[in-house]
Formats: structure tokens, C-alpha cells, sequence
């Protein structure tokens, strides 16, 4: 059950200001279809992390538990340090949509969006962390919904009212954690 709620709540936070969550807010108030957009986040989240959570289950089957214990806690601090620059949208992932409908240019550009992003990578730790790919899959599926289907409904009035810097200094700080507990070998239990 833990790494489903690590996963969850550490993406969740990871997630607010990211640009993904922008691409939600410029979405909806393009479109004003919340539905067809939460389902392509949904499907994009569950095929991005799906293979994110892949490559970290083939990770710990192909590199040397004391390895893989040094270049998840690297991997994690380095994650600590992305969460507290602040994403930005870039114009073209926000004009894909024109001939795909609401629902393909969400999926078009919230995977194209989460290729290479933080919780795409953190996804990868995780799941090589924790060596439970599914459960790391559905929690970081669960925070990306968590964080961005009020930005689909609340769009930009909801933006000004987090407190964005406390938010990333949070999320910063759990992967600090995850960071300096798998360096000193928190994870040795489970072959970490």
C-alpha cells in the first residue's frame, strides 16, 4: 500500500505549476468540456506512466541492487532540486488540438507534455524503487488526476489561491526524503 500512496501523494504535489497542469487550465478554458479532457488526461497519464513504470520494473532486474541504490537516491534528490523551478507551457503543446477533438488533442498533448517531465521521471524511480510497477502506475495516475482535474474545473480562478512556492518547497522536500532515505538504505528490505 505504500508505494500506492507515495506515488499518489508525491505527484500530486509535484504536479501544481507543472506544465502539465497549465496545459489543464489552458484546455478548459479553450474547450469548456471538462469530460472529454479529464478522459484524456486519464488515458495519456495511464499510457505515459504505464511505460515510465516498464523501464523502472526492467531498471531493477538489470542493474545491481547496491547500484540502483545510489542512482535512485541521486535520481530522487535530483528531483527535489526540478520541483522548485517552475514549469512552463510551451505554445505548441497548446495548439495540437485544432483537428483532433477535445479529447485526442488532450491526449496528444498531455503525453507529448509528460515525455521526459518530472513525474514521468520520478514515475521510473518509483517504480524501480518499490519494485511494484502497478501500484507506483496507479498512484502517480491517481496524483496526476488529483492535481489536475480541479485545474480542468476551476481553471484559472483556482491558480491564484495556491500557494505555489510552499507547494514545490513540500514536494521538494518529500523527494529529498525518498532521496537521503534510499542512500542510506531505507530500501534494503526490498533488495533496494
Amino acid at each position: 500500500m505504500e508505494p500506492l500512496l507515495v506515488s499518489t501523494g508525491v505527484v500530486a504535489l509535484a504536479e501544481i505549476g507543472d506544465k502539465t497542469q497549465l496545459l489543464a487550465f489552458i484546455l478548459a478554458a479553450r474547450f469548456k468540456k471538462p469530460l472529454p479532457i479529464v478522459l484524456g488526461i486519464l488515458a495519456a497519464t495511464l499510457v505515459n506512466h504505464g511505460l515510465a513504470g516498464a523501464l523502472g520494473a526492467w531498471i531493477t532486474s538489470a542493474v545491481s541492487p547496491s547500484v540502483l541504490r545510489w542512482v535512485l537516491g541521486v535520481s530522487f534528490l535530483g528531483m527535489a532540486v526540478w520541483t522548485l523551478i517552475p514549469d512552463k507551457i510551451e505554445d505548441e503543446e497548446a495548439h495540437v488540438a485544432g483537428r483532433l477533438g477535445v479529447f485526442g488533442a488532450t491526449l496528444v498533448t498531455f503525453f507529448l507534455a509528460e515525455m521526459g517531465d518530472k513525474t514521468q521521471i520520478a514515475t521510473v524511480a518509483m517504480a524501480a524503487h518499490y519494485a511494484t510497477p502497478l501500484l507506483v502506475v496507479a498512484g502517480t495516475t491517481l496524483g496526476m488526476l488529483i492535481a489536475d482535474v480541479p485545474a480542468v474545473f476551476a481553471g484559472d480562478k483556482l491558480a491564484g489561491k495556491i500557494p505555489m512556492t510552499l507547494v514545490h518547497r513540500i514536494a521538494a522536500a518529500i523527494f529529498a526524503a525518498l532521496g537521503l532515505a534510499t542512500l542510506w538504505g531505507a530500501g534494503a528490505s526490498l533488495g533496494v
